[in-house]
């Protein structure tokens, strides 16, 4: 029997078998012909295509457009001073998708889809619309919940698979509606598992894939071969806009940990470690004993954290969660964040030495100290700030790094002297003539005590600015 033959016939075998009803080829044999993977994937596609859906938002943004005189050749005659900039308003539109995660109209999508709109419509399979709500919405994932109100009726829907449980290799479809064309179905494999896209949310352990996505697929679904929601869809690597094979989905744990978290308090409150590390190179692993890089070092704990009450110090070793490998800050963020609070975590830990288990409750972030706000009044430069005392809950709500200290400005009193010396909301007072500053109440102090001159430091940005003021 000469090869084709083989071949051939190995394929109306397995042909036989598919149409017979039977079982499909085990996950752990690899095809051993092109006929052996030539398959259908349009009974999936029907049953997930229905919960896909199209997102189209509106967003009113104001343009400045110079004024007429600005123009060199009208300065040239009459000056500078003709005419205020003149303002405009302007619709922008902008396309994703999302994803039915149950019948009563609830959708995933990404953050980054919705973010800042003020019109919302999403489009089923069947070219019904519907206006849609946020319900929450969440940066720091690239996650938003949509609600679409369907008077009763039963939506089709799709469930989350355990994402714990995908392997590099295993097929995947994503859906979407990639440059506005209208539902589009591509296929592939999931080429990497744990992923950092080089996106800017800052918890990212991505599922990588071959699938092609493109823009307008943002929000959609990477699903298994059985129908379930592997990740959603968010971001693609590209130089030209386009496909190049190398694209990145949520993965399907964090997105139920947000969903779950979302639908019942109306907010994101997410498990925090209180704890922060380095990646472990090769160098560092020979240093500390490892047999291979891998893990995080702990370099911070905060004293109010889950991590401190559990017994982890610095110089441990974090190498798994509740027996999942850490490959580094990374994963570790993601392998918390995507606990449920009140749940108890085991941590690995490997210390002078010797590997040990830590079990950690999964707490969120405190609110220590109390932020306290309140309206800064008084003959001294920040006079019209209002501030707040910096918590790690605080930090993370404000985006900003949840270790940050101080005293944080969250609005400024139009027309007051604060705003004249340009002091903007999320900047950090740390410093007034060379006393740090850790609470209201320093702040308070150190600018009533300073006698009329005035040294002032604030970050802004990850970056450090002083001014000095004398009045």
């Amino acid at each position: 029997m000469n090869r084709y033959f083989r071949i051939f016939a190995a394929g109306l075998a397995f042909s036989a078998i598919v149409t017979a009803g039977g079982p499909a080829l085990s996950k752990d044999v690899v095809p051993s012909s092109q006929a052996q993977i030539m398959l259908s994937f349009a009974p999936l596609v029907k049953k997930a295509v229905p919960a896909v859906v199209n997102i189209f938002t509106k967003t009113r943004v104001t343009q400045t457009r110079p004024s007429l005189f600005d123009d060199p050749f009208f300065k040239r005659f009459f000056g500078g001073n003709f005419g205020p900039p003149q303002q405009r308003q302007k619709i922008q539109n902008s396309l994703g998708s999302g994803v039915l995660v149950d019948g009563e109209g609830v959708i995933v999508t990404n953050y980054h889809v919705v973010s800042g709109a003020d019109e919302i419509t999403v489009a089923l399979s069947d070219r019904r619309e519907f206006d849609a709500r946020v319900i929450v919405s969440d940066e720091r994932t690239d996650l938003a919940i949509l609600k679409i109100d369907v008077e009763g009726e039963q939506l089709p829907y799709l469930k989350f698979s355990d994402s714990d449980t995908l392997e590099i290799g295993d097929l995947v479809i994503a859906i979407g509606n990639p440059f506005g064309v209208g539902q589009t179905v591509t296929s592939g494999i999931i080429s990497a598992l744990d992923r950092n896209a080089g996106v800017s949310n800052d918890i990212q352990s991505f599922i990588q894939t071959d699938a092609a996505i493109n823009p307008g697929n943002s929000g959609g679904a990477l699903l298994t071969m059985d129908g379930k929601i592997a990740g959603i869809n968010s971001a693609i690597f590209s130089k030209s806009g386009g496909s190049l094979g190398i694209g990145f989905a949520i993965p399907a744990n964090l997105v139920k940990a947000v969903l779950t978290n979302g639908l019942a308090t109306g907010k994101v409150v997410r498990p925090w470690l209180g704890a922060a590390g380095q990646e472990i190179t090769g160098d560092v692993a020979d240093g500390l004993g490892l047999e291979k890089p891998g893990g995080v070092l702990i370099n911070k704990i905060h004293p109010y954290g889950a991590a401190q009450k559990a017994g982890l110090r610095v110089g441990d070793v974090v190498v798994s969660i509740d027996d999942k490998e850490i490959l580094g800050p990374d994963t570790l963020i993601y392998r918390i964040a995507s606990g449920v609070i009140g749940k108890t975590a085991r941590l690995g830990v490997y210390r002078e030495g010797e590997f040990m288990p830590l079990d950690m409750n999964l707490e969120p972030a405190p609110e220590t100290p109390p932020r306290d706000i309140e309206t800064l009044t008084g003959r001294h430069p920040l006079s019209g700030v209002v501030v707040g005392n910096l918590s790690p809950a605080f930090a993370l709500e404000l985006g900003m790094p949840a270790f940050a200290d101080g005293v944080v400005v969250t609005d400024v009193v139009k027309g007051s002297v604060a705003e004249r010396y340009g002091l903007r909301p999320r900047d950090v007072l740390f410093r007034v003539n060379g006393t740090k500053i850790l609470d209201i109440a320093q702040a308070k102090t150190a600018l009533q005590e300073a006698g009329g001159r005035w040294q002032i430091s604030i970050r802004r940005n990850g970056r450090t600015f002083s001014f000095k003021v004398n009045l």
